[in-house]
This record gives structure tokens, sequence and C-alpha cells, in this order.
């Protein structure tokens, strides 16, 4: 019993010294790729073997299935990658993980610290970021193995105790194997940590014996399953899709594992693990883990679209909107956390979208608010209205992302796009306003009893086609031509109001329309050469930075009327 106490301790600070081990290891290397690695996993994944193999490279560097699996939430939220692409990165992570376990298999415990002392030595020499960033890499490898030592060590007592014996000869059956996986994994946030911890039992003298082949399998089968957690808690808050991508690893993986379940009842597959290496049991757990994601990913690849669709089924689209009607569709807290898997520029590229979103409304708000002059009607202005608060809403939420990314160490180019973004969005903001000055001309010329004549309602009806012109041009162009076009289409606007105020003084001289509606008609012509003003510095702040590309969002959003019926308009349809 005196052995025991100082045991438990070794094996718990060997375990708490792996899992920062692991989660040095995987930072160092995280910040040797850069955010070029995030951009690569963004753009190489439109092939499903494409996907796989990038997916599988990418976790292999990192050494974190969980890190590559919350960039692709980040990428699905932030509308650069879809749920097909998503699956091919989580099956090929799934297989890049194993590289942890195949390294811990090499027993080195006698070199492990020298390993760990030259990477120390690294870090302390240099102070190139990159160069420390390679030395805490290596450090950490080298205390993965002195932790895996400790933890060999710690459980050579352990393992002689009659409650341990019973604990793991109480592990039986498949189930009881998969949920003491699952919570395990759950516990420690770490299935590397879990399987390193079956590799330092199996290496341990009696701990071998503790514990056959066949138990160890479904514990690992359960660590697969559980380590999905952090993924699906990285999708809450994010739109359905990202929530979908949180849930799509959980999902293969519980497939993969009923496969495999019910395939060891018909095939020896642990003795097919166990003549690989025959002498070697911690070699064996990490071959089963391998053949597990391996085999689960060539099974299951045929399969996507069908996974995908179950995927969707299990998480259906809302139904009647969302309860607060206003929402975020490509950011979530979790790109501006302090520990931001997703990388600066998938938070730029997910702010150009969210922005567009609002460009899109404000834009159709101001193409129907200047509608409104011409036909005024009680649901237009509702949605006008409502719309305007939308937008507001989109202005204060998008600004808020903005300033906080900007505490982040970040490079000049992101610094020039986060800048860019932010007088844009102001620029929008301004334009949601002149919509419902428009707005507010229609309800004064029913109150005073005004219309304007034909030729005025002829000279409205060519502004609202100029400014759809103009927000095609800002939200369908190529990023190089759009200041160019912009600033062409900004003097084409000037010059109509010019001519537009000219017109109506030969209007009002000749009598054909009043002077109130004189004053009106040029306070709504000052409105509209403002807005092509607003248009203009958006086109000229786009330009500040090629990170920056606003374009049409795949979907139109709704706004829920706050009017009479409750009645839910497309907000983004003209």
């Amino acid at each position: 019993m005196a052995e025991v106490w100082p045991a438990l301790l070794g094996l718990c600070s060997g375990m708490a010294l792996f899992l920062y081990s692991v989660k040095i290891t995987s930072g160092s290397l995280q910040a040797i790729a850069g955010e070029k690695l995030k951009s690569v996993l963004a753009k190489l994944t439109g092939n499903r073997i494409m996907g796989v193999l990038v997916g599988a490279g990418i976790t292999a560097l990192i050494q974190s299935s969980t890190a590559t699996s919350v960039m692709s939430v980040g990428f699905v939220n932030a509308g650069l990658m879809d749920l097909y692409q998503a699956l091919w990165v989580i099956m090929g992570a799934n297989i890049g993980t194993n590289i942890t376990a195949q390294i811990i298999a090499f027993d080195v415990g006698a070199v492990a610290p020298i390993i760990a002392l030259l990477g120390t030595f690294f870090c302390l020499l240099t102070k190139d970021k990159k160069l420390r960033s390679i030395g805490e890499a290596i450090a950490g490898l080298g205390f993965i193995f002195v932790a895996m030592s400790l933890m060999k060590d710690s459980m050579e007592p352990l393992s002689k105790m009659d409650i341990v014996k019973e604990t793991m000869s109480s592990i039986n059956n498949p189930f009881i194997g998969i949920i003491v996986g699952i919570i395990f994994v759950i516990i420690i946030q770490s299935s590397a940590a879990g399987v390193g911890m079956l590799q330092a039992m199996a290496m341990s003298a009696s701990g071998a014996q503790l514990m056959t082949l066949d138990q160890a399998m479904f514990i690992i089968f359960g660590l697969n399953i559980g380590t999905c957690v952090t993924a699906v808690f990285a999708s809450i808050g994010g739109s359905r899709n990202a929530t979908r991508a949180g849930m799509l690893h959980m999902t293969f993986n519980v497939i993969g594992t009923v496969i495999f379940t019910a395939a060891y009842y018909v095939l020896p597959i642990t003795e097919w693990v166990r003549a690989l290496s025959p002498n070697d049991v911690a070699r064996q757990l990490a071959n089963i883990h391998l053949v597990f994601n391996l085999a689960s990913t060539i099974i299951l690849l045929p399969f996507g679209q069908y996974i995908v669709k179950l995927v969707k089924f299990i998480v259906p689209d809302k139904k009647g909107g969302d309860d607060s009607v206003y929402c975020l569709k490509y950011l979530n807290p979790n790109m501006i956390s302090n520990n931001n898997q997703v990388g600066t520029e998938v938070l730029i590229a997910a702010l150009c979208n969210e922005i567009s979103r609002m460009l899109e409304m404000a834009g159709n708000n101001v193409q129907r608010s200047i509608e409104a002059v011409l036909e005024n009607n009680e649901k237009t202005q509702q949605v006008i209205n409502d719309t305007e608060e939308y937008v507001d809403y989109l202005n204060k939420e998008i600004s808020y992302y903005i300033s906080h990314a900007m505490v982040f160490d970040m490079s000049e180019k992101h610094a020039v796009a986060m800048s860019a973004l932010f007088k844009i969005t102001g620029n929008i903001e301004r334009m949601g306003d002149h919509a419902i000055n428009i707005s507010g001309y229609a309800n004064l010329l029913e109150k005073k009893g005004l219309k304007l004549s034909d030729k005025a309602r002829a000279e409205v009806s060519q502004m609202v086609a100029t400014t759809k012109d103009a927000y095609n041009i800002l939200l369908g162009s190529k990023p190089g031509s759009v200041h160019i076009k912009m600033a062409q289409m900004e003097q084409k606007i000037d010059d109509m109001t010019e001519d537009y105020r000219e017109h109506q003084l030969e209007r009002l001289k000749s009598g054909v329309c009043s002077g109130d509606a004189c004053v009106i008609y040029s306070e709504m012509l000052t409105d509209f050469e403002r807005l092509g003003d607003h248009m203009l510095n958006i086109a000229e702040a786009a330009a500040e930075s090629k990170l920056v590309t606003l374009k049409l969002p795949e979907e139109a959003p709704e706004v829920e009327s706050k009017g009479k019926g409750k009645d839910k308009i497309a907000a983004a349809k003209a």
C-alpha cells in the first residue's frame, strides 16, 4: 500500500505532463505552419481524395485532429467550405491523428530527456519566433516521451492492485469499453493522451496482462467518438451548417464504430493487427487505432453524400426563422477568442461575407425606399424600417468583431484589411440612414397630399435602376475593377442629380409642380447624391486590401416584419 500513493501521484503527474506536452507541440507546429496552412485547408478540398489527403497531412503536421475539425467548423461558418469539403477533411484528420500513437510506440525513454533538453536550449538561445516555435515543438516531443516513461513506471505497482484488476476485468463487453473511452476523453480532452495511457499500461511489465487487445480496441473506439465533443462545442453560436460540420466528425466516428463492432464478431480483426507486430503491444494499440480510422475512411468515403444528408436530418433547418429575428450568418464568437484556430484570413473572409449581406440588405432597402415614393405602401414602409434595424444590428455586431480582432497581434496586410472593413461597414450604415430619409419623403408627400409629376416619377424610376446598377458593381465585379467602375458610376449619379435639379426648377417655373413638392424632391436628390459618395467610399476602401472582396451572398436574408400579422418578408429581395 505504501507504493500506491507515489505511483498514483506519478501517474497523475505523467498524465499532466503528457497533456501539456501535446498542447505545446501542437501549438508550436501550428505557429510554424502559419496562416498559409489554414488557407490551404480552405482552398484545396474541392476533390474528396484531395480533401482527405490535405486533412491527413495538416493533422499529422499540427498533431491535433481536434484543431483541424475546429478549423473546418470555422471555415464552414465563414462560408469558405461546404459540408462535403468539411467531411473529407475530417476523414483525413482521423488518419493524420494516428501519427502521435505511432511515434509513442517507439520506446525511446532513454533519450527522451536529451530530446527535451535540446529543444529547451533551442528556445532559450534564439529570439526568432519561428525558430523558437521549432524548439518548443522538439521540447514538447521530448517531454511526451518523458511523460510516457513516467506513466509506464507508475502503472507497474498500480496494475498489481486487486481493485485495478477487477475494474479492468469488468470492461468485458464492447459497449462498456466504448463508454469508458468516451467518458475518459471528455474529461482529459485528448484522444492522443487516452491512447498514450493505454500504451503506457501496455509497456509496463505487468500492465499488459491487465487488458486484452480486444478490450483496448473498444476503448479506442470510444476515444475517437469522445474527441469530437470539442468540435461540437466550437460550432455552438454559429450557423446551422457550422453546427452540422461539428456533428459530422461525431457521426462519422459513430458509424465507423458501429461497422467495426459488427465486423468484430465475424472477422478476427485483433488477430490481424496482432500479427503485424506480435511482440509489441504498444505498436498493436497504435495499429488498431490506425486501422480503425483508415478503414472507416475507405469504407465511408463513397457514401459521403449520405452522411451529410444524415447530419442534415439530425440538425434540420430552423422552422419559423431565428427566435431573435436578427442573426450573424458567417461570424461566431470563437473567431475572436484567444485560442482562435481558424486564423485571421478566415476571419477576414467571414467578415467580407457578413458585410456583403449587410450591403445587399442596405442596397435593396434604398431601392425599396425610392420605389415607396412612387407607390406608398404600408407593408413596404414596415419592411424598410425593419430592414434598417437589421442593418443597424449588423453594423454593431460586425464593428464589435473588427475591434476585438484588432487587439490580436496581426500582420500589416491583415491590419490594413481590418481597417478597410471598418470603413466599409460605416459607409453601409450611413447608406441605410439615407434609405430611411427617402422613405420619409414618401410619407411627407402623402401627409401633405402632394404628388410628383409624371416626369419626376420617371426620374425616380431611373434612380432605382441606377442604384441597382451601382450595387451590382460593388457586389459583382472583380476586385481590381470595382474602384474604377464605381468612380464612373458616382460621376453618373452626380450628373443625374444636377440634371434632375434643373428639370425640377423648370417644372416649378412652368407650374407643373408645387413649391413644397419641389423642396421634397430636391432633398431626395441630395440623398441620392450622398448614396453615390458612400458607394464610392466603399469601393475605395475595398481597393486598399487584396483580402477584401465583396460578393453577392448565396441566400437572401429574411426580416420578420413587426407590423400587422407578423408577416415574414424577404428583406434582401427587391
